[in-house]
């Protein structure tokens, strides 16, 4: 292939999954991506979010020049992971499935960070940590464009439709032009058509867009959890940065402000020109960012 010329989606697919293996996580099997790193140092932990999976962070982590392990993974119901039939699909579950890859490591801290979906999951992380009730520590935080606070939210048209009664024809009827349009009205740069088509051939993988209508179910779990997952951030004793795509119509600028204004001593970071997905649209912008932020921490 032409080094100046875009990668095509199937080679952007067959990359990454090399890249990584599938382990079982309690009886899931579970697309895992751990790049090898200095043992001496904490490892960086990284949470997709909805509708998509860990190779959102491709281009973030293949452009960061940071020595630390680096451990990613697809939720059960996305990505290259197993889409089962019986399962909740709860954030409590996603959780559980976090705790067990670091376990079955032996990790005992992480620096997290967290996307979208993946904010809540650390929201989850975090409130356990507060109850002294999670095996590992979180050393540092970084969250970026997720509705943790969903009363803010502007929900797009798909997730409303995945959330009405309408959500298994939505699902069954989801087709590539669909799914270009409402993704494309969420970011604020140009992102390579080659990465749009790898999230949708990804969302189809595994019988995945039929689960859609059980994953959507993160965002009742927002509202049924506000509590538990808002509460600790005021008491967090940790490093946290904020790291958001000012322009995202979603997970819209006022949800980060709250955020830092929350959280003692967190540090709010602008992605200007950045809609929802900045680890797309500015991917180099986002790994100094993150650079200098995991630089900075002492473990």
């Amino acid at each position: 292939m032409n080094p100046n010329q875009a990668p095509e989606p199937e080679s952007i697919l067959s990359g990454w999954r090399q890249s990584g293996r599938i382990e079982s996580l309690a009886g899931i099997d579970c697309f895992v991506h751990d790049r090898a790193g200095d043992p001496n140092q904490t490892p960086v932990l990284w949470l997709h979010g909805f509708p998509s999976s860990s190779l959102d962070w491709r281009a973030v982590i293949e452009t960061i020049d940071c020595p630390r392990r680096m451990l990613l993974l697809d939720f059960p119901g996305f990505g290259l992971s197993a889409k089962p039939v019986e399962y909740s699909y709860s954030l409590f579950e996603q959780a559980d499935r976090v705790e067990q890859l670091l376990a079955a490591r032996g990790i005992q801290q992480i620096h997290l960070v967290a996307h979208d979906m993946g904010t809540s999951v650390a929201c989850e992380l975090l409130a356990r940590q507060a109850q002294a009730q999670l095996p590992f520590r979180i050393a540092s935080l970084v969250l970026t464009n997720g509705s943790v606070y969903i009363e803010l939210a502007h929900l797009t048209l798909s997730q409303k439709l995945l959330r009405s009664p309408l959500a298994g024809l939505y699902a069954r009827l989801a087709r590539w032009p669909l799914f270009r349009r409402q993704i494309g009205r969420v970011v604020a740069r140009p992102v390579a058509e080659a990465e749009w088509r790898a999230m949708w051939q990804l969302m189809q993988h595994n019988d995945g867009l039929r689960r859609m209508p059980t994953t959507i179910g993160y965002v009742g779990e927002r509202y049924r959890h506000h509590q538990r997952w808002t509460a600790p951030l005021a008491e967090l004793e940790l490093p946290v940065k904020i790291l958001w795509g000012r322009r995202d119509p979603v997970a819209v600028p006022a949800i980060a402000e709250r955020l830092a204004a929350t959280i003692p001593g967190a540090e709010l970071t602008w992605l200007e020109d950045c809609g929802h997905f900045p680890m797309l649209e500015h991917p180099t912008a986002m790994a100094a960012a993150l650079q200098a932020f995991l630089d900075a921490q002492s473990v």
